[in-house]
């Protein structure tokens, strides 16, 4: 192979590697405004913005978790517990600004339990968010024994508001979109955290404090995760002790979607956003469509596997091409 082509297929393998996730997007957008001729409609595009934002804020928590080698199958109880005192706070002082500060301070509060069961106790995050996700649900049962919380005023601003014409749960997103981006790629932190994720034992050799990124990345997951949670509640008009159940593996998919490893230290903000809108467009043309509910659950579990099964065969080809160019430096030093 001469060096022209091989540098040629290099600059492919980068291109198909960082943008074929927004290919997809553009791809899946096209599909179904020719399936159905409402799709394209302001009101739908705008309806599918709005519903996707809190599983959105979510999954930049998961993407954050799953590229330092971390994981948070808690949010969704987490975000039913946060959202609930937010709701009740609000309820007893009349301040959006205080609720908006009680429901993104319990999220953090639930994940520095994540954070210290994962970092002081080794527990495996798998395990550790499990009990969190038991113990947030239960709580948030057991505080409004079971009841709903109705009647919240102006609370629903956050979830039903907009400033001009984007609601307000989509600036939200975009805003979180952007502060997960900075993090990622203009931060310390967000090295070390590409870091911990790719090979924990090199990162902690290399001088970084392993823990307190683990810790640090499972308390800007909370803030995720409480913003959430006073949106979903202030969208539905209740305060709901049972909201939320499953939307971590919605987080999940579009993170995994978005091109998120589950081997850890690869992902990115830009992804995760067009792997939440994949997922968005899906849902609202099988809607449009009339497609079974049951039915949508099997293509939703479907999409999820393959999703896993890419990034399997692509952590497999990433490392033969690193045994390949091991061999490859071998060789030249012989021949030399």
């Amino acid at each position: 192979m001469t060096p022209m082509l091989r540098k040629s297929l290099d600059v492919w393998h980068v291109i198909k590697s960082r943008y074929s996730i927004y290919f997809v997007l553009v791809v899946m957008f096209c599909m179904c405004a020719l399936l159905n001729e409402n799709f394209l409609s302001p009101r739908n595009l705008a309806n599918i913005s709005a519903q996707i934002s809190v599983t959105t804020i979510l999954a930049f928590g998961e993407t954050l978790l799953i590229i330092g080698g971390m994981l948070d199958l808690s949010c969704g109880s987490v975000l039913a517990f946060a959202g609930l005192m937010s709701v009740y706070f609000f309820k007893l002082t009349g301040s959006l600004p205080l609720a908006f500060s009680i429901g993104l301070c319990f999220g953090m509060l639930w994940n520095l339990l994540n954070g210290i069961l994962v970092r002081y106790f080794k527990a495996p995050p798998f395990i550790a968010t499990l009990a969190i996700l038991a113990m947030a649900r239960g709580s948030a049962l057991l505080f409004t024994k079971g009841r709903n919380i109705y009647q919240i005023g102006d609370f629903v601003w956050f979830g039903q508001g907009s400033i001009g014409f984007v609601p307000v749960p989509v600036i939200f997103m975009v805003l979180i979109a952007v502060i997960t981006w900075y993090i990622l790629h203009h931060t310390t932190f967000g090295r070390s955290l590409y870091a911990v994720g790719g090979n924990e034992e090199a990162a902690r050799a290399s001088g970084i404090n392993v823990g307190r990124i683990q810790i640090g990345a499972y308390l800007i997951n909370g803030a995720f995760v409480g913003l959430a949670g006073l949106l979903l509640m202030s969208r539905v008009n209740a305060g709901l002790p049972n909201a939320g159940i499953g939307y971590e593996f919605e987080a999940l998919t579009a993170a995994i979607i978005g091109g998120t490893s589950f081997s850890g230290g690869i992902g990115t903000a830009g992804g995760t956003l067009a792997g939440a809108f994949i997922v968005g467009f899906l849902n609202n043309i099988m809607n449009l469509t009339g497609v079974d509910s049951y039915l949508q659950q099997v293509i939703k579990g479907a999409i999820i596997a393959l999703a896993v099964i890419y990034d399997i065969r692509a952590k497999t080809k990433r490392s033969q091409k690193g045994l390949g160019g091991v061999e490859h430096q071998g060789e030249t030093k012989t021949s030399a």
